[in-house]
């Protein structure tokens, strides 16, 4: 068994594609549209399945947001350079939506340096620096 995909509901979903090609540097791997049944699909990723698993984002047609709960924690991916990853988040948030909500440094206790980002809906990614 592996993991697949995660999926997210998104508001805007060229916006989310946006931000996560430009920011987090995705690919779009392929898109679904089904207007008769009211949603569109994008699946993203580091490379497609089954090698890599990927990100699917949800447009349901006529919903331009959603409550995250109290249940979601967040995505972790990792990064070759936490600091310029948040840098790269900073210089486009403005115009893609994204904020950084803890900078890159150590995680408490350890030597890991990780930072906490959100994309434009307000989910939660973990940036993890690997060398």
């Amino acid at each position: 068994m592996r993991i697949l995909h995660t999926m997210l509901r998104v508001g805007d979903l060229q916006r989310s594609i946006d931000f996560y090609c430009q920011v987090l540097g995705m690919a779009l791997l392929r898109t679904t549209h089904r207007p008769a049944q009211g949603y569109d699909l994008a699946f993203l990723g580091y490379g497609s399945n089954p090698e890599h698993a990927e990100l699917e984002l949800t447009f349901n047609h006529g919903v331009t947001a959603y409550e995250t709960g109290t249940a979601y924690g967040h995505i972790a991916i990792g990064v070759a350079d936490a600091q310029a990853t948040c840098d790269a988040v900073r210089a486009r948030a403005a115009a893609l939506g994204g904020a950084i909500t803890r900078e890159a440094g150590p995680v408490q206790g350890g030597d890991t340096v990780i930072a906490f980002i959100t994309d434009p809906d307000g989910y939660k990614i973990e940036l993890i620096q690997r060398s």
